[in-house]
């Protein structure tokens, strides 16, 4: 094999659609205003509490004039249209156009944990009601993990490697901190890197309320009469995270195009760290989380001490808080009371395999405009009363290095160091 190129990585631009908003521009305003992007579901009836969730506002493929009629009816599996929008939001925001020559030198990683459930429950019903031969010839193909990198591709015209990083909630790390190497290794030039999930079905919001991970919004619940509030990461009254849907996107790029192209950087990845806990499917293993923060720490040949904001998991979950926060304090010692920590989940929910990549454009976002976004909806408790949670409204705080915490079933984990330039 041939040696690493070891080229410089940088963030070029960015695009998402969460529950705060269909662009990642109405998704930051949203976020730096205070705002949350939850209510009861409006697309599906559900039989449980855990009714509250982050759907996207305003999203219609037909609408958006990207996508004809018959287009949107044969690829209804929601992620792969949608992804396909967001790659060109990025694109644009980066100002990269996508040439021939490019396009040859282009990857596209977009990671997912749950693939296609609501294509598959559309053939359900039609098996069940209609028979056989009115399965959808396209149903497979909307299953395919990959796809929504693949018709990325087809419509936007890129030909280098494509497929879909399966690290369940933290797939969007993954996609990024794998981009970033093929990049570094001079295997392409650019790549297109996220996730996505668009998980807002019914038979799926019930496991995971059967499984104990999603707030069930009783009538003494604070949340009843004000749905923004389900979301409430380290906080006293935390009883489990918002099920969302979403999708983010990244543009990376080799040093070279940068220059070449006149471009403008918006961050350096400067570190990656991965890890998995040989230790549950769900709960959390403390020495190997802990272990990812430290190498991607220590491959940005930085210290912990030179990180200056902490973009948590931060699920709202009671044990995932704890063992987060438990992770942080060995790792960052007595200097973690330093270091600004928040989690945009409590304003977006939890996206799943779109998380850590909308989180990871958020907190570029705000580097570049030196703030950091809120941890919202916080009720103080004894918990974390070491940890600076940035609580309810965003603040000014000018940094250089910020590091991004995802983690997801299985037990895999992957933490990105982001430099500011």
């Amino acid at each position: 094999m041939k040696a690493p190129m070891n080229r410089r990585v940088f963030v070029l631009g960015y695009g998402a659609a969460t529950p705060l908003g269909a662009t990642f521009d109405l998704t930051f305003e949203n976020a730096v205003a205070g705002k949350a992007g939850f209510r009861r579901i409006t697309r599906c009836q559900v039989k449980t509490l855990s009714n509250v969730v982050g759907e996207i506002p305003d999203w219609d493929p037909v609408a958006s004039g990207m996508f004809e009629k018959k287009e949107a009816h044969n690829w209804n599996a929601a992620f792969v249209l949608l992804t396909v929008a967001v790659c060109r939001q990025a694109l644009a925001h980066a100002g990269l156009v996508m040439e021939p020559d490019i396009g040859r030198r282009t990857a596209c990683l977009i990671g997912s944990a749950l693939n296609g459930m609501d294509a598959f429950r559309i053939a359900s019903e039609k098996y069940a009601n209609a028979g056989p031969l009115r399965i959808s010839p396209y149903l497979l193909p909307n299953l395919c993990g990959n796809m929504p990198a693949s018709k990325a591709g087809i419509d936007l015209g890129f030909t280098g490697p494509l497929f879909s990083p399966q690290g369940a909630c933290a797939s969007g790390n993954h996609a990024i901190g794998m981009g970033a190497r093929m990049i570094r290794d001079g295997d392409v030039d650019v790549v297109l890197a996220g996730g996505v999930d668009t998980p807002l079905v019914p038979e799926i919001i019930q496991g995971f309320a059967n499984m104990g991970a999603t707030i069930k919004v009783t009538p003494e619940d604070r949340a009843y009469d004000d749905p923004g509030q389900a979301s409430r990461p380290f906080s006293c009254d935390r009883k489990g995270m918002v099920l969302s849907e979403g999708c983010g996107v990244l543009v990376l790029a080799a040093e070279e195009v940068v220059k070449a192209h006149g471009l403008k950087p918006r961050a350096e990845v400067a570190g990656v760290g991965w890890t998995s806990d040989a230790f549950h499917f769900t709960s959390p293993n403390v020495e190997t989380i802990v272990r990812a923060m430290h190498q991607a720490i220590e491959d940005a040949q930085i210290a912990p001490q030179d990180i200056q904001y902490i973009n948590a998991h931060g699920t709202s979950t009671f044990k995932g808080d704890l063992s987060e926060a438990d992770c942080l304090r060995q790792v960052f010692g007595h200097h973690l009371g330093q270091i600004p920590v928040s989690s945009n989940k409590s304003q977006i929910g939890h996206t799943l395999g779109a998380a850590a990549a909308i989180e990871a454009a958020l907190s570029i976002e705000a580097m570049q405009m030196g703030m950091v976004l809120p941890t919202i909806n916080h009720c103080p408790t004894p918990d974390f009363d070491d940890l600076d949670v940035v609580p309810d409204t965003f603040r000014a705080h000018p940094h250089s290095f910020l590091l991004s915490n995802a983690y997801g079933f299985g037990g895999t984990n992957c933490c990105i160091v982001f430099k500011g330039v």
